[in-house]
């Protein structure tokens, strides 16, 4: 079985949980004698090593554009960025002639979704999307940053969309995947003929049992002695570094050796900027720690995780939060925004912590409560654990998603 994953952007540089998710998928259905192949746009900015590539899955890469006339180059760059609603004749093509193809499964929305259904219902395939960033479950104000970068602009691609049936992607697919609960809910009632199927992403447990500490250490110094609060996702307003930043000089009277880490590449450089000022505003430049970019599952990642005491979690929206199926792989606690995704995750003081983002208050006493007893922090750790193992291990995810594409595969022979 060969599968094309329609991916809307990979820059390796810029590795967020999106494709982190894929992999994952695309690794478990290898197990499964399923092959993947990445389909994605090509980026300029795309250098330096290729996870996927190295995980033995091929990479397609097709040209795309998007179709919006008077706006800068620096909002063209954050559509492509943050969601922009890419269009490619190239894919189109490409699709309809690729050889041996049995499931295209898209990671995308919008027309880039629509280029795959168009194809899967001339060749017959079956055709499946899974929701990453959340479409119904989406706070307003996240939904606004989405698509600020489109303001003044002409979208002229709309025709495309008409043609595509773009906006009708959700109705049609033969199959919904969503990580999250609520978003679920939320289709099934706007869709009730429609599968809609919770799917949740994975994580290879193993890979986070191999003490991987020394390996962090080596790479930044800066941990040595410190009680390391791990945050990991993109720099991004929706992900709310500069909130958290905002908060650490309260926490760091109580624990004066706390050190704030932050793991992940900027997609923003407006917020990253906002963010690197608060910071020597507030003056902890030797209680916050930035290390860019890491590598997925590398090592140095990985002892990241295992080094810090938690791993906090303050994001505005986040439809499933794998990070902290991470953190619970490592054996590290979380202490999370009541996002949908987390709290469909975490159980308050049973597995991890929950705070309400616009009350800092809870934030602080959760916090506290964790660095200021261990034991209890192990416990919740220890639950996490547990449950990542065996609720969310990637063999188990991936061999449902083969059985899904078999069904509909079948479900077509027969029609």
């Amino acid at each position: 079985m060969l599968v094309a994953h329609l991916l809307r952007k990979y820059v390796p540089e810029e590795w967020g949980g999106t494709e982190t998710a894929v992999l994952r998928l695309a690794d478990g259905l290898t197990s499964q004698g399923v092959k993947s192949e990445i389909w994605c746009p090509t980026n300029e900015r795309a250098r330096g090593a290729d996870p996927f590539g190295l995980a033995g899955h091929t990479v397609r890469r097709f040209r795309a554009f998007v179709p919006v006339a008077r706006i800068t180059a620096e909002q063209r760059q954050q559509l492509v960025a943050l969601g922009g609603n890419l269009m490619s004749f190239q894919l189109l093509w490409a699709l309809l002639r690729q050889p041996k193809l049995h499931v295209i499964h898209s990671h995308a929305l919008n027309r880039l979704a629509g280029i795959g259904l168009f194809v899967a219902r001339r060749r017959n395939l079956p055709f499946v999307v899974t929701i990453h960033g959340g479409v119904l479950d989406l706070p307003a104000s996240a939904r606004e940053h989405l698509t600020r970068p489109l303001k003044g602009g002409l979208e002229w691609g709309k025709i495309f969309g008409l043609i595509l049936q773009s906006r009708r992607v959700l109705e049609k697919a033969d199959a919904v995947l969503t990580c999250n609960p609520r978003e679920a809910e939320l289709l099934r009632a706007k869709y009730p003929h429609q599968r809609v199927i919770v799917q949740p992403h994975s994580v290879p447990t193993a890979t986070y049992e191999a003490d991987r500490r020394p390996e962090a250490l080596r790479a930044f110094p800066q941990l040595e002695g410190r009680e390391v609060l791990l945050t990991i996702a993109r720099i991004d307003p929706v992900k709310n570094q500069q909130w958290l930043v905002e908060q650490a000089p309260g926490i760091l009277q109580r624990f004066p050796r706390a050190l704030f880490v932050f793991a992940g590449a900027s997609t923003n450089p407006e917020y990253s900027a906002a963010f690197q000022k608060t910071i020597a505003a507030l003056g902890l430049e030797n209680h916050v720690l930035c290390t860019g970019g890491l590598a997925p599952g590398s090592d140095v990642l990985v002892g990241l995780l295992q080094s810090a005491r938690l791993l906090l979690l303050p994001s505005t929206s986040e439809t499933f939060g794998l990070v902290i199926l991470e953190a619970w792989a490592a054996g590290t606690a979380v202490v999370c925004s009541r996002t949908s995704g987390a709290k469909s995750l975490v159980n308050h003081r049973e597995n991890g912590w929950l705070y309400d983002i616009n009350d800092s208050a809870q934030f602080s006493a959760a916090v506290t409560e964790a660095l200021a007893d261990p034991a209890l922090t192990r416990t919740l750790a220890v639950a996490g654990t547990e449950r990542a193992r065996n609720d969310y291990d990637e063999r188990v995810l991936a061999g449902r998603v083969k059985e899904l594409y078999a069904t509909i595969a079948e479900e077509k022979k027969r029609r």
